[in-house]
């Protein structure tokens, strides 16, 4: 072929991409484009931090295309009427992308297959090791539980790894923009976030397997300091191809003892768990919508918007989980283990609807991976895909006490809290009153929102058919 685009969506980077590998491989010319999204001011499914992210990483990624012979072609609007517009202008015989794992992206692929003429649609599996059909049980089902998934994923052989272009030509292509800025959504920064790009990813992974990964299983359910990869936005985003982040995990693994290598397995299980919800959301898309067991559907969710708002603002006198919701709020992210506490508390101690979480989550992360995302908020508001029943739910004071004793992690997000004894933040004071001037009392008594929620959960599940259905 002489000419091909090369649509980039959530795979801004130059190694290891499978679909623009194909077509530096088979065309004389790549046309690689971007097109921004023309939403302003607000989005459901997004904000600031992520959109910061994402400029920083087209910025990345131009300048990588440059020291190749390339560069980034921006065009805005719809995708579907912007590529069509660009195959017509530069008499390109194909477009090629890397195919998304969400009904969103789905959606958009389907018409540029459907209105597209004259110009050959080719799509690539990139975001995910095995994606759609590729993992199922032995009667051809997908699976609905996350262990036997594991096991079978890993009995799949996997992909090789392919590197770095080394040289991509382009030709001019009329009405290119100027790369995008948060003013161009109409949005101003919110806070401090992981700076963006291929190079910054890189690094991020590359200490994380010199300095962390023979550590994580010790340390990753604690989220003072840095315990975990922080590479979530960099999956996202496509900066790092997931095949390669796997290989190199396991190629670090090898060279530890038995330990290290248990602790490296357990973060390549949770890569796994990422396809695991991926494979949920291909298999059943209206869990963005429902809750994945039938059972709870209908749910009834009697908490209050003003509820909402002071757990969004991490103003609920629970400590461990107000410094998680100013950490949100201040830099895109959250630990895992404090995604876990603040969805529990919102779902199971103030009553609040998961979808409502699920949603300010994705405005506030910087990594908002929308399959991952909705199996944590259904898996801790009970109702997803999970082989434990919903009265799991976790105790803000005990959490605390496990995984911050020293109140290391709270002190930091709570400044109102710094001069507090750290043994105070493990149960609920005494006399009910605030643990220091200008912090609230908690909102709610635990051990009764907890039998409150056993009793919502019992009566929908009794209220159910015997097939979930009412």
């Amino acid at each position: 072929m002489k000419t091909v685009i090369h649509w980039f969506r959530r795979d801004l980077r130059i190694t290891d991409n499978t679909a623009l590998a194909w077509a530096a491989e088979h065309a004389e010319n790549v046309i690689p484009v971007y097109v921004v999204s023309d939403w302003k001011k607000s989005h459901g499914w997004t904000g600031p931090h992520r959109q910061q992210f994402l400029c920083e990483s087209l910025a990345s990624l131009d300048g990588n295309l440059r020291s190749i012979g390339s560069r980034l072609v921006i065009r805005q609007g719809d995708a579907v009427t912007e590529l069509t517009k660009l195959a017509t202008e530069t008499g390109a015989e194909a477009i090629v992308f890397n195919r998304d794992p969400d009904p969103f992206g789905r959606a958009v692929e389907k018409r540029l297959v459907a209105e597209v003429t004259g110009c050959e649609v080719r799509d690539f599996k990139d975001v995910a090791v095995f994606e759609r059909n590729e993992v199922l049980t032995g009667s051809g089902d997908p699976y609905r539980v996350y262990s036997p998934y594991a096991r079978a994923w890993y009995k799949l052989p996997r992909p090789a790894v392919t590197g770095r272009l080394r040289e991509l030509k382009t030709p001019d292509a009329p009405g290119n923009l100027p790369l995008p800025t948060l003013e161009t959504w109409g949005l101003a920064p919110t806070g401090s976030i992981v700076p963006g790009g291929e190079r910054a990813a890189r690094d991020r992974l590359s200490a994380f397997l010199d300095n962390g990964i023979e550590s994580y299983g010790a340390k990753r359910n604690f989220p003072a300091g840095q315990t975990s990869s922080r590479i979530s936005q960099d999956l996202r985003y496509g900066l790092l191809s997931i095949r390669e982040t796997f290989q190199r995990c396991e190629t670090r693994a090898v060279e530890f003892g038995s330990s290290g290598r248990g602790s490296a397995q357990k973060f390549l299980n949770e890569l796994v768990w990422r396809e695991f919800y991926m494979q949920i959301l291909w298999h059943y898309p209206e869990v963005l919508e429902h809750e994945f067991n039938p059972k709870y559907r209908g749910m009834k969710w009697p908490g209050t918007e003003s509820d909402f708002q002071r757990w969004c603002s991490g103003e609920t006198g629970f400590p461990f989980v107000d410094a998680a919701m100013r950490q949100l709020n201040a830099t895109g992210f959250m630990h895992n283990r404090t995604r876990m506490v603040t969805a529990m508390f919102l779902t199971k101690d103030l009553h609040i609807d998961w979808r409502r979480g699920e949603q300010y989550f994705m405005q506030q992360l910087t990594d908002g991976e929308i399959a991952s995302n909705n199996g944590g908020w259904q898996w801790s508001a009970g109702c997803g895909a999970d082989a434990a029943p919903y009265f799991r739910i976790q105790n803000p004071w005990t959490q605390t006490e496990r995984f911050d004793p020293q109140g290391e992690y709270i002190k930091e997000w709570v400044p109102e809290l710094r001069d507090v004894t750290a043994r105070l933040f493990t149960k609920p004071p005494d006399d009910g009153r605030p643990l220091a001037p200008g912090y609230p009392a908690p909102m709610v008594d635990h051990a009764v929102a907890r039998e409150r929620t056993l009793a919502l959960f019992k009566v929908t599940a009794d209220q159910a058919e015997p097939d979930g259905v009412r």
